[in-house]
């Protein structure tokens, strides 16, 4: 299933569902079907993956006309972040591609070492912003605004010591996170004020649950800006893989519903390219995970 959390014309964010290339109202679609069903995303979630499968078996036996009360055309909807408002920070994944950590070793203050254990940083709620708007370029602050097209994680129910081989028992579903990230404001090894500035976690286009996606360690990643391929990669290139993700952070902290995993970068960012590449004012950035969907952002400098 494909989720979407929207607004029509200004409304309030609303939670829905693609079928039949129609966006669906997921409140209204319960109504119709005397199943109550919530109208936000982290709602749906705290309800348990199993939801997913009652609410397949209910637009089984739901006719065409009935949908088309409730739905919208797909382009007069306004996509929003699937989780505007995470309740925790967006957890990252750092130097989690081979060929990225060597590109971080060149232009970066990075070893070039491969890990042992996964690199963990964090991006703060107020990261997150939607397809089809504008990332935030402080010039204050930076002129090495840089891209990191990644596969994103969300946590189905509360885990804590999960094993790699019940880790994906955990997971609710998928989505594209952009983790852009101001590389000249790296402070002495620590991340926070290079990935947490506003806007600095574009999300979407939807949220697909994991049902459909057969096999999250083999789907393609790009990135484009202005039309030119940056990245291209997949995810079966990933050091540590989701697997390996859940156990390890499970054993940190708690993971929640709810909770985000973006899943790290391959190579191709602009601080690894000779010379370095960075995002200006009015560049056009895509990026696309396979079985999700592409968000598309414009960078506005202040």
């Amino acid at each position: 299933m494909k989720l979407l959390t929207y607004s029509i014309q200004d409304s309030e964010p609303r939670l829905g569902f693609i079928h039949n290339n129609q966006v669906i109202d997921m409140e209204d679609f319960g109504d119709v079907s005397n199943f109550p069903l919530p109208n936000n995303m982290l709602e749906l979630i705290d309800m348990g993956f199993e939801v997913i499968d009652e609410i397949n078996d209910l637009i089984a036996d739901t006719s065409q006309k009935q949908f088309d009360e409730i739905a919208y055309p797909i382009d007069e909807v306004t996509f929003l972040a699937p989780i505007p408002k995470p309740r925790k920070n967006i957890i990252g994944i750092g130097l989690n591609y081979t060929e990225h950590v060597a590109e971080s070793a060149r232009t970066l203050d990075t070893t070039g070492k491969l890990p042992v254990k996964p690199i963990i940083f964090s991006k703060p709620p107020t990261t997150v912003t939607a397809t089809n708007t504008e990332i935030i370029k402080n010039t204050k602050l930076t002129s090495q605004l840089d891209w990191e097209c990644e596969l994103a994680v969300v946590i189905s129910k509360k885990g804590k010591y999960v094993t790699k081989e019940n880790a994906l028992d955990y997971v609710f579903g998928y989505t594209v996170i952009n983790d852009i990230s101001a590389r000249d404001c790296r402070r002495e090894g620590q991340w926070i004020v290079s990935k947490g500035q506003d806007t600095f976690a574009p999300m979407g286009p939807v949220l697909v649950t994991k049902d459909e996606i057969v096999n999250p360690h083999n789907l393609n990643l790009t990135l484009k800006v202005n039309g030119v391929e940056k990245q291209n990669s997949n995810t079966k290139f990933m050091l540590f893989n989701i697997n390996d993700l859940i156990e390890d952070l499970s054993i940190v902290f708690t993971l929640e519903p709810g909770d985000i995993i973006a899943t790290g970068t391959p190579a191709g960012v602009g601080a690894g390219r000779d010379p370095q590449e960075w995002l200006y004012d009015g560049d056009v950035v895509e990026a696309t995970v396979e079985g999700i969907g592409t968000i598309v952002n414009t960078v506005k400098e202040i």
